[in-house]
C-alpha cells in the first residue's frame, strides 16, 4: 500500500503544478484534488504511449512518472513559487485554532474520506475461500476490470486487444485499469492499487464538485450540500425500506445491519445510487467525472467573463488569437476518449450550446476545441481501427430511458423522488431572489454574474436529459445513465441552492430544507451503508480459480489464446491471457456481434464432428474446463482427453491444444 500511496502523491504534485497555469484564485485542497486527477490522466496517457513504443517495463513506467513530474519546474518562477507558499500557508492555517466552525469543516471532509475508505474497501477483498466483492452490482464489473489489468501486467497486451474478444482492438476506455497496471509494474498489489485509486479519485471528485457548485451559486453552503446529493443519490426507495422494516418486525438498528436489498436499484428502481451502480463498478467514470467537472468549471468561467480588448502586446504578437488556458484545458479534455468517452460527448454538447449562446467568446471556444482535437482525434482514430464494435448499435430511438412498461412521470418520480421539483424551485429562486450573483473573487475584485448566465448554463444539461429519454446511445438502453449522471450533476447547483436558501431563510423554511434534503439522500444512504458495512458477501472467484490462474501464468505464453465458457468470472481472467470470447453481457453492451463465435464455442465444447476443425480455424491454443463449462455447456471431456493436461486444481483443468 505504501508504494501506491507514494505514486499517488507524486502524481498529485505533478498535476497540481499545472493548476498554477490556469487558476489564480483557488485554495490548496482544490489544487491537490485537481492535481490528483490531472496527474493520473497525464501519467496514464504518457505511460501508455511509451508502452506501445518501448514495451511495458519498469523503466518505461518510471520515465512516464518523471515526465508527469516535469511541471514541478514551473515553480522555478518566483511568482508561482510565492503563490504556492501562500496557498500552503493558508492551508496550514486551517489547522490552527479549535473553533466549532473549523471542527465542523474537518468533520465534513473526514466523514466523506472515511465513507470512501469503507465503501471502496468492499470493491474487492480476499479470504481463504477466494475473491469477493461487497458491491451488489459489481459481480460482473470487477472481473472485467481485473481482466483488463492483468492483460497489461501478465498478458503483454500491447497494442491492446480486447481480452474478452481476441483479435479485436480494445476500444473500451481502459486508462483507469492501465493506471492500476502501472502501479503494479512498480511493485504495488492489485487490490491496494485499485482501492487507493478509487478512494483518491472519489475524494477528488468530492472536493472539485463542492467548489464547482459554490462557484455557480455563490453559496458556500450550496457547495457543501451538493456532494452529499451526488454520493447519496436515490429516489423514493426509502418508502419500501419502511415497508420491509414493518413486515420483518425487527428493531431499526437490527434491520439496518441486515438490509434485504438495495433501495435505489432492482426490479422497482432503475436510477440507482451513484456509488453503488456507477463509481464502484465503472472505474472509468470515477476518473473521468472529476476531470470533466474541472473542465466544466473552466467553461463556466469563460462563459461568465466579459470579453475584453486585446492588450497592445497581444495585438503585436503573431499568436494573439491563442490563449493558453483554454488550450491546456482542451488538451486535458482530449484525454477522455481513453478515460471515459461519454464524458467527452457531454463536454461537446455543453461547449456547443455555450458557443451558440456567447459566440463573441469565439477565440476561447475555438482554442479549447483545437486543444481537444490535438489529443482526442488521434485517440479516436486509433481506438476505432480494428475494433469489433458496431457503432450503429449505439444509436436508436427509445422513449423513457429504462422505464419499461411504467408511466414515464411515475417512473422518474419514483426513481429520483423530489429532485425535479426542487430543480424547478432552485431555478425559480435564483431568477426571482438573486437579481445578480457575485461569485468569483479575483485580483481585479468581485465579478458580477448575471442570473441568466447560470440558467443558460443549465440548458445543455436539460438537453442531455431530454435526448437520453427519447434515444439510446448504447446497445443496452440502461447505459444512457452515463449521460444522465451528467444531467444530474449539472442540476446539483440548482438543487443545492434551493436547499441552502430555505435553510438560511427562517425556522419554518429550515424544517422544509431538512426534510427535503433527507428525502433526497435517504434511499441512497441506505444502499451505500449496505455496501460500506460489508453486508454483501459475493464470491467472484473461488480458490481453485485463483490457483489454476497462477498455473496458467507459469505454464503458458503471455499471449496464449484460451477457450472458456462465456462467463464474467472465468479463471482465465486472473491469468491475463486472451479469451476467444467471454461474458456476452459485456460484449453486447460494447456493440460486439458475438453470435458466430458463441456458436463455434458451443460446438467445440460439445466435441462434435467439426470441433477439431474449429479449434484449428480459430487458433485456439488452450481449453479450460471447469464447473462452469460442464454445467452451462455440457463440456464433453472425453473429446479433450486426447490433449495433454498442463494445469489442474480441484475441478479445473487446462488442456493444451497446440
Amino acid at each position: 500500500m505504501l508504494i501506491s500511496l507514494l505514486i499517488l502523491a507524486l502524481l498529485a504534485v505533478g498535476g497540481m503544478s499545472l493548476t498554477y497555469l490556469v487558476a489564480n484564485d483557488e485554495r490548496f485542497m482544490w489544487r491537490l484534488a485537481v492535481g490528483n486527477i490531472v496527474g493520473a490522466a497525464v501519467f496514464g496517457l504518457v505511460a501508455f504511449v511509451l508502452a506501445l513504443l518501448l514495451g511495458f517495463t519498469v523503466v518505461t513506467v518510471l520515465v512516464a512518472l518523471v515526465i508527469t513530474l516535469i511541471p514541478v519546474l514551473l515553480f522555478v518562477d518566483r511568482g508561482r513559487r510565492s503563490k504556492l507558499e501562500n496557498d500552503w500557508a493558508k492551508a496550514k492555517g486551517k489547522f490552527q485554532g479549535g473553533t466549532l466552525k473549523r471542527f465542523s469543516g474537518f468533520a465534513y471532509y473526514g466523514f466523506f474520506l472515511i465513507l470512501f475508505w469503507l465503501f471502496f474497501g468492499q470493491a474487492m477483498y480476499e479470504t481463504s475461500q477466494g475473491i469477493f466483492t461487497g458491491g451488489s452490482n459489481n459481480l460482473g464489473d470487477l472481473p472485467f476490470h481485473l481482466g483488463a489489468i492483468f492483460s497489461f501486467t501478465d498478458g503483454n497486451n500491447f497494442p491492446p486487444q480486447n481480452p474478452s474478444f481476441s483479435g479485436a482492438r480494445f476500444s473500451y476506455p481502459f486508462i483507469a485499469d492501465f493506471l492500476t497496471a502501472c502501479f503494479m509494474r512498480l511493485g504495488a498489489d492489485v487490490k491496494d492499487a485499485m482501492f487507493l485509486q478509487n478512494v483518491s479519485w472519489a475524494f477528488s471528485l468530492f472536493v472539485i464538485l463542492e467548489r464547482f457548485c459554490a462557484k455557480l451559486t455563490g453559496s458556500k453552503l450550496a457547495g457543501r450540500i451538493a456532494p452529499a446529493l451526488l454520493f447519496f443519490s436515490g429516489g423514493l426507495g426509502f418508502l419500501w425500506f419502511f415497508k420491509d422494516l414493518w413486515e420483518q418486525g425487527k428493531s431499526v438498528w437490527e434491520f439496518l445491519w441486515s438490509l434485504p436489498r438495495d433501495y435505489t436499484i432492482g426490479e422497482q428502481f432503475r436510477w440507482g445510487n451513484s456509488m453503488v451502480v456507477l463509481f464502484i463498478t465503472q472505474r472509468s467514470l470515477l476518473l473521468g467525472m472529476p476531470l470533466t467537472v474541472v473542465v466544466l468549471g473552466y467553461l463556466w468561467k469563460v462563459f461568465t467573463t466579459e470579453a475584453t480588448e486585446n492588450t497592445e502586446i497581444e495585438k503585436k504578437s503573431p499568436f494573439r488569437l491563442f490563449s493558453l488556458s483554454p488550450f491546456l484545458l482542451g488538451l486535458l479534455a482530449g484525454t477522455l476518449p481513453l478515460i471515459h468517452l461519454h464524458s467527452l460527448a457531454v463536454l461537446f454538447v455543453v461547449t456547443a450550446f455555450l458557443f451558440a449562446f456567447k459566440p463573441e467568446r469565439w477565440r476561447e471556444w475555438i482554442t479549447f476545441g483545437v486543444g481537444v482535437s490535438v489529443i482526442a482525434v488521434p485517440e479516436l482514430i486509433w481506438t476505432m481501427s480494428g475494433t469489433a464494435t458496431e457503432t450503429s448499435k449505439f444509436f436508436g430511438w427509445h422513449f423513457g430511458w429504462d422505464k419499461g412498461d411504467a408511466n414515464v412521470l411515475w417512473f422518474w418520480l419514483k426513481n429520483t423522488g423530489i429532485l425535479i421539483p426542487v430543480i424547478i424551485a432552485g431555478a425559480y429562486l435564483i431568477y426571482f431572489t438573486k437579481g445578480r450573483l457575485t461569485i468569483v473573487q479575483s485580483k481585479s475584485g468581485d465579478q458580477a454574474i448575471k442570473v441568466k448566465d447560470l440558467l443558460l448554463f443549465y440548458v445543455p444539461f436539460i438537453f442531455l436529459f431530454v435526448v437520453s429519454n427519447v434515444a439510446k446511445f448504447a446497445p443496452w438502453e440502461w447505459d444512457n445513465i452515463k449521460v444522465l449522471i451528467y444531467w444530474f450533476t449539472g442540476s446539483l447547483p440548482l438543487v443545492a441552492y434551493a436547499i441552502a436558501w430555505a435553510w438560511q431563510e427562517n425556522r419554518i423554511w429550515k424544517v422544509f430544507a431538512g426534510i427535503g434534503f433527507t428525502v433526497l439522500i435517504l434511499s441512497g444512504m441506505l444502499d451505500v451503508w449496505r455496501t460500506a458495512s460489508g453486508q454483501n458477501k459475493i464470491k467472484v472467484f473461488d480458490i481453485d480459480a485463483i490457483r489454476i490462474a497462477a498455473q496458467i501464468k507459469a505454464k503458458t505464453p503471455a499471449d496464449a489464446l484460451f477457450l472458456n465458457a462465456p462467463t464474467y468470472n472465468s479463471a482465465v481472467v486472473l491469468s491475463g491471457r486472451r479469451s476467444f470470447m467471454r461474458y456476452i453481457g459485456h460484449l453486447s453492451s460494447h456493440g460486439i456481434d458475438y453470435l458466430p463465435r458463441e456458436e463455434n464455442l458451443k460446438r467445440i465444447y460439445a466435441g462434435d464432428g467439426v470441433a477439431d476443425i474449429l479449434l484449428k480455424k480459430d487458433e485456439i491454443e488452450y481449453v479450460l474446463i471447469s464447473p462452469e463449462e460442464r454445467n452451462s455447456l455440457g463440456a464433453n471431456e472425453e473429446f479433450f482427453k486426447k490433449y495433454p493436461v498442463i494445469a489442474e486444481s480441484g475441478q479445473y483443468r487446462v488442456y493444451k491444444i497446440k
